[in-house]
């Protein structure tokens, strides 16, 4: 097969589609919010790759499957059984996920976020990699990387600030509060908002939140409607279609300076940092907080670090040891050894 003119179509978590010089790439995964796991990063790399060297496609529209969610990052449940157990395949995990978010910034072609749902974390990280977006008006875009145990280290802290500002970026990245569609475009995130929200059939505009809620739930005559959402997709495709390949590839790749810059100056960094962290309580207890939709215990961990107590290990630091069987590096919250079941003595290092 020759890799430069591969057509492959049958990917399992992703769905790619072309016609009219446009190729089509949706995250396939709406049961999880159209969230990616390691496999799907594969495969996004995979595909972005193919667009990019296919002469019959011009642009590239990137989007989720359904009406709720453009993409919600990475796959958290995944997280909190795997790389929480084995935090040194996430260093893994992140060069994979490297690979996807450079294959979109480097395919020489124009790519659209089509934000058809919620753009969160990972998920807004990938629409910063894109060219341009449009979101629809139910939509909104947000980073909750604090919130959840990790840093969003993928895009985020690298292209906020230089899409939205400083302080704004700021803003999103430690409050995690969602940007609704139209503060999305008034702050940068986004080129152009269409409408989505429909009352009796006809399409409302600037709905407010309880108007959306409506929508999202099918009551009381509101509906979710991503006609406009595509109509205006197709008509910017199209208006890129028509301009000369090279002039836009190389006018991509100029602007892209300052994000190539502060992605390659923090990348290899964050994703040794994250690799590490992942051996700790935060990432734990946020990921697990969020399998069990309970709230994450943050204060709790804060105040084990007030008292000089370790909030990096759940059980306390490694420094008991045992006087029966002399079983060594045994946190010093537990009471009886786990290698014999002896009680240890005493609360210091060294079980005496």
């Amino acid at each position: 097969m020759d890799i430069l003119k591969q057509q492959k179509t049958d990917f399992k978590e992703i769905i790619y589609e072309k016609a009219n010089w446009v190729a089509r790439i949706t995250i396939n995964r709406p049961q999880v919010y159209n969230s990616y796991s390691t496999n799907a990063l594969e495969e996004l790399a995979q595909a972005f790759r193919q667009a990019a060297f296919d002469d019959e496609v011009a642009v590239i529209v990137y989007t989720g499957a359904g009406d709720k969610a453009f993409c919600t990052g990475g796959d958290v449940k995944e997280y909190q059984e795997r790389y929480t157990r084995t935090p040194h395949d996430y260093w893994k995990y992140m060069r994979l996920f490297g690979a996807y978010i450079e294959s979109i910034v480097n395919t020489g072609k124009p790519v659209i976020a089509r934000l058809n749902g919620m753009a969160v974390g990972g998920g807004n990280e990938s629409n910063l990699a894109c060219d341009l977006a449009i979101i629809a008006e139910h939509a909104w875009v947000g980073q909750v990387g604090t919130g959840v145990g990790s840093v969003a280290a993928g895009g985020g802290t690298q292209w906020l600030p230089i899409t939205v500002g400083d302080r704004r970026a700021r803003y999103m990245l430690m409050t995690n509060r969602r940007i609704p569609a139209y503060q999305a475009l008034e702050w940068g995130l986004v080129n152009e908002v269409a409408p989505s929200i429909k009352k009796d059939g006809e399409f409302i505009t600037h709905a407010t939140p309880e108007q959306i809620s409506k929508a999202q739930k099918g009551a009381d005559g509101y509906s979710i409607d991503l006609s406009r959402l595509d109509e205006m997709v197709e008509a910017l495709a199209q208006e890129l279609v028509d301009k000369f390949a090279e002039c836009t590839r190389f006018t991509k790749e100029q602007t892209n300076f300052w994000k190539n810059f502060s992605w390659h100056q923090t990348i290899g960094a964050a994703r040794d940092w994250l690799s590490t962290h992942y051996t700790s309580w935060e990432p734990l207890e946020g990921m697990t907080a969020f399998v069990e939709k309970r709230p994450a215990r943050y204060r709790m961990l804060r105040e084990r670090a007030a008292q000089g107590r370790s909030s990096e290990f759940i059980w306390g630091a490694y420094e008991k040891t045992c006087s029966s069987c002399g079983a060594k590096a045994l946190p010093e919250d537990f009471t009886h050894c786990g290698a014999c079941g002896a009680e240890l003595i005493g609360n210091h290092p060294g079980g005496k």
